[in-house]
């Protein structure tokens, strides 16, 4: 506290005080008066009570399923908790946009002189990569009696967020969209001969048959994947991806939420190759796209509220595709915290998320395009609530087997600073500590052994952990529907359940490449976790 005025120091990363290159990377600039009058969305964040936080961490570690009604209940916040932060929002002169539906945050907009003098906050003009944003230079602060019930202030940093995992193969085997990491070291040789794939990379059909996936009569019918990302893919192009690889679906079964109801930005190949990846490998699927416009985490934040909201509406909604993340030690750790909190529920409600662990391999840089920067995992492959993706190199001989498979050098993945070890992160392998480890699963990402996309009319080769966190989240499409014939529940948060299946037919180990500070061996290791799925004695394994 400061003055009767709570501060919340971990909402931002303090930036000097003198202009300049600071160590961010970033350019401190010179106050621009004309900006004062510029509008900024925040996101005033509010917690449970620590011990009902605990006790849901601990039933969702357990394997729990919490039903939409208690989790209202008994793990979110009274409507009441905010009152006092609605009024003097608006007594401030803040627009309050939206309240998260579980009471867990206030969404309010304001220009930058409002900020300022309300939050008690020095903002600054700053430039990074060439973009020029406004953001705060130091904590934020609200009266003790109105920031009681608030554990966060989000959006006082845009130059901060979350960056996309998806890299382009251009000829020559040389991806385009991150560091040269398929040039270092065996996992980054040269992809599979032409026999064994297009010139634009894998079809659908061919990773089916490498992860035992075909054959087995599941399309995903009955489930619903979410994509979580900031654009929307084109029509035809889905459809021409469907054509080349022979799949039946159609767009009637592709739904486009714009969250923010910002102008979505044309496609750039992450939301086209979630789309495709994920509705081809389950074509039974509905499909349900959340754009968030910008990735900012506030926008981010919302999406992820939508989602949850949506739940109740959408009972087939059990799995999650994120194609994002940023270093750990580039985020500020109230960003972590409220990000964690909508995992959380998610995992109670038995929504499995698939996070991609990052294509810089282990020391992703501030861009997380570069292994520049200190060794780290990436935020949010590394929250304990979600299924980390880690990347492989993928060769697949003439006849459709696979050849070889070694963990991607991109791959990201390493000992996370926010969480400590959970329960069910344990068997052989498993390193040392008491650090969550990233990532947990795996599956093909390397560009230069990568899938074909269908960008713009065009069939192109892509690659990044991208791919991988779609197609597990297909394959849990898969997984879910196998469940239903069963006459059995939807999964539950899935982790708890499959790294006792380590070592056994249900995962094919990854013992050979690395990502840097991190190789491949037996068992659990930081490139590719337990390693790559067997569809069809997993589906066994978790309906009997």
């Amino acid at each position: 506290m400061a003055g009767n005025r709570k501060v919340f120091n971990d909402s931002v990363t303090p930036l000097p005080q003198q202009l300049g290159i600071t160590p961010h990377g970033l350019i401190l600039n010179a106050a621009q008066p004309d900006n004062r009058t510029e509008s900024m969305t925040l996101l005033f964040s509010v917690a449970i009570p620590d011990a009902d936080q605990a006790e849901l961490e601990s039933r969702v570690a357990r394997g729990e399923t919490v039903s939409p009604q208690e989790l209202q209940s008994k793990y979110s916040p009274k409507p009441a908790d905010l009152n006092p932060l609605k009024a003097w929002l608006k007594d401030q002169g803040f627009v309050i946009t939206q309240v998260a539906p579980d009471n867990s945050g206030v969404y309010a907009r304001a220009t930058v002189a409002q900020i300022e003098k309300s939050l008690s906050v020095k903002m600054v003009r700053v430039t990074k990569d060439g973009i020029t944003y406004t953001a705060a230079q130091d904590a934020p602060s609200l009266p003790d009696n109105v920031g009681a019930a608030v554990h966060a202030i989000i959006g006082l940093q845009p130059f901060r967020h979350a960056h996309k995992h998806v890299r382009m193969c251009i000829p020559h085997g040389h991806p385009v969209g991150g560091r040269k990491a398929a040039t270092r070291g065996k996992a980054g040789a040269a992809g599979p001969s032409k026999s064994a794939k297009s010139s634009t990379g894998y079809l659908v059909s061919q990773i089916m048959k490498a992860y035992n996936a075909d054959g087995l009569k599941l399309t995903g019918k009955g489930q619903t994947i979410a994509i979580l990302i900031d654009t929307f893919p084109d029509n035809a192009d889905l459809k021409k991806f469907w054509k080349l690889n022979k799949i039946k679906n159609s767009t009637a079964n592709i739904t486009k939420i714009n969250v923010n109801s910002l102008s979505p930005a044309p496609p750039s190949g992450e939301e086209t190759m979630d789309v495709e990846w994920s509705s081809g490998i389950a074509p039974g699927a509905k499909i349900r796209i959340y754009a968030s416009g910008t990735l900012d985490f506030v926008n981010l934040d919302a999406a992820l509220d939508r989602i949850f909201a949506d739940l109740p509406s959408q009972p087939g909604m059990r799995q999650v595709s994120i194609s994002l993340g940023l270093g750990e030690t580039f985020m500020a750790a109230a960003e972590v915290r409220t990000q964690h909190a909508k995992f959380l529920k998610l995992a109670a409600a038995g929504v499995n998320v698939f996070v991609s662990s990052g294509d810089a391999g282990s020391s992703p840089d501030v861009t997380g395009h570069s292994s520049s920067g200190p060794v780290q995992a990436e935020y949010e492959s590394s929250d304990p609530n979600v299924i980390g993706v880690g990347g492989t190199s993928l060769k697949l001989a003439a006849n459709g087997s696979v050849s070889s498979e070694s963990a991607w050098t991109g791959s990201g993945g390493g000992k996370s600073i926010f969480f400590p070890r959970p329960a069910w992160q344990t068997g052989a392998g498993v390193a040392s500590g008491t650090e969550r480890l990233v990532p947990d699963v795996s599956s093909l990402a390397d560009p230069n052994t990568g899938a074909m996309v269908v960008l713009n009319g065009t069939p192109q080769q892509f690659g990044g952990t991208s791919l991988s966190a779609p197609t597990w989240a297909g394959f849990c499409a898969l997984l879910n529907e196998a469940r239903a014939k069963a006459s059995k529940p939807p999964l539950p948060f899935l982790n708890p359940l499959i790294y006792p299946l380590s070592g056994s037919s249900s995962f094919r180990d990854i013992t050979s490449g690395n990502n840097g500070a991190f190789s491949a061996g037996p068992g659990h290791d930081l490139v590719t976790g337990i390693g790559v799925p067997n569809i069809k004695a997993l589906a066994t394994a978790l309906t009997t």
